[in-house]
């Protein structure tokens, strides 16, 4: 397919990335409208994620098994995706706590590691202060996580509500362009 057919394929289906992009911003409304509910649906979908991970990695053990292959594995990463569903859709905000502190520990160690990394650059790079000073801002960012935990976790879910709604945009603003090009493609194709 040329370049000019293809263009003019997805300019056609232009109503697709509206679609795209509303739905978007509707996502990104209702996130910052119900953050705690936004928090649930995201442990949740790491659930489901987890269950579905865990069924295959068995099925895959049995395959494996079939084959006289090492199976153990497998059966332990299946057994264990298993659980952490089941833990997960017990009580979701076990699974949300232990996120949210991965993150908080994270973006700590991240913080110190690349202030470490900056010291050890000093003689080889200069401006090497930009990394001290983003290592500063990954420390203060986990030590702010583990000190205001609920301000935290409002703030992740404000940060993809915000992503969701400029993201919905831009895919609507790209549509609308689509959509121009579409009515482009079809009159040079009717000449």
């Amino acid at each position: 397919m040329h370049s000019f057919e293809a263009s003019g394929t997805v300019a056609r289906n232009w109503w697709m990335w509206l679609i795209r992009g509303v739905v978007a911003i509707l996502f990104g409304v209702l996130a910052f409208r119900w953050p705690g509910d936004t928090l649930v649906v995201i442990g949740l979908l790491f659930g489901a994620y987890a269950l579905v991970d865990g069924v295959f990695a068995i099925l895959a053990t049995i395959r494996a098994a079939e084959t006289h292959q090492r199976w153990w594995p497998l059966m332990a990463e299946g057994l264990v995706g298993l659980l952490i569903a089941a833990i997960t859709f017990w009580d979701v905000g076990i699974t949300l706590l232990a996120l949210y502190f991965t993150i908080a520990a994270w973006a700590f160690v991240t913080g110190v590691l690349e202030i470490v990394a900056a010291i050890q650059l000093r003689s080889h790079v200069t401006n090497e202060f930009w990394l001290i000073i983003g290592g500063i801002a990954s420390i203060l960012f986990g030590v702010l996580m583990v000190w205001f935990p609920l301000a935290g976790a409002l703030a992740l879910v404000w940060l993809i509500s915000a992503y969701a709604i400029v993201f919905g945009i831009v895919m609507i603003a790209f549509s609308l362009r689509l959509r121009g090009h579409s009515a482009a493609v079809s009159a040079a194709t009717t000449s």
